[in-house]
């Protein structure tokens, strides 16, 4: 087994990352992950949050907004909707997408809104810890 997958982050916008990495860690619409070489193939989508890579080259880490991943033995790709480093980030950059949720979350009902919240939660906490 190899120590290293390929890792592309890639945003409506341009690709924000091509790297060999040991370890990914995700943001997944069911729960937390961690990808390493070696993983069975899986595709999840994302939530808000941060997507954290580990590698020869040290350590990265990225904001997104949602999208899918898409993981392999050997390869992962992640398709954000918006993406961002973390140290390029500010909560300003979040407070339009917390405007549209909280709208959507106010008109919906039953499971839209269930889910409207969650994403909505995910949201602000995003934007706390990068305002923090």
């Amino acid at each position: 087994m190899a120590d290293t997958m390929q890792f592309h982050l890639v945003s409506p916008e341009r690709q924000l990352a091509s790297l060999a990495v040991a370890e990914i860690q995700m943001p997944g619409a069911d729960g937390d992950l961690t990808a390493m070489p070696g993983h069975a193939p899986l595709i999840t989508t994302l939530r808000p949050g941060v997507v954290r890579v580990k590698g020869p080259e040290g350590e990265a880490a990225f904001l997104v907004t949602g999208g899918f991943a898409e993981i392999g033995a050997d390869t992962a790709s992640v398709l954000a909707e918006l993406a961002k480093p973390v140290a390029d980030a500010s909560a300003a950059d979040l407070d339009p997408l917390i405007e549209a949720t909280t709208a959507t979350a106010t008109e919906a009902s039953g499971a839209a809104r269930d889910r409207a919240d969650k994403q909505l939660a995910d949201l602000k906490a995003l934007r706390d810890m990068v305002a923090g």
